[in-house]
């Protein structure tokens, strides 16, 4: 038989490892950042919450071509599935008119936006 307190403490540390903002039923995706969490994360521009929230999306992928003048080693910023630039171009989108922020790794760039985005997609989603 089992002790109490082993019991007791494995439902605290599961507990205490959840996400918690989610409710019954709702699952945790790392590659996005929600409107709830944007707005908690007080960032005054894209970048300031992506770099708060999800610094990962903004690492170096690595280099894309032979030749490291064409090379783009960050991803490609989406801004309403038109793209918008570069990864400088963050700190120009106010996080106020921010709904939903989402990297797509590079198969998923690819299929949604085409096979120029070699080291992924930033894509984010405004209010209209």
């Amino acid at each position: 038989m089992i002790p109490r307190w082993v019991v007791a403490l494995t439902l605290t540390i599961a507990v205490g490892c959840s996400h918690p903002k989610l409710g019954p039923g709702d699952l945790y995706n790392s590659q996005v950042i929600t409107e709830d969490e944007i707005v908690a994360s007080r960032g005054s521009n894209a970048y300031d919450v992506i770099h708060k929230l999800r610094s990962n999306f903004l690492t170096n992928r690595g280099e894309t071509s032979l030749n490291r003048n064409q090379s783009n080693p960050y991803p490609t910023v989406y801004v309403d599935d038109q793209e918008f630039g570069s990864i400088s171009t963050l700190s120009s989108i106010p996080a106020a008119q921010i709904t939903m922020i989402q990297l797509y790794r590079v198969s998923e760039a690819n299929a949604k936006y085409g096979s120029h985005n070699l080291s992924g997609v930033i894509a984010i989603t405004t209010r209209h």
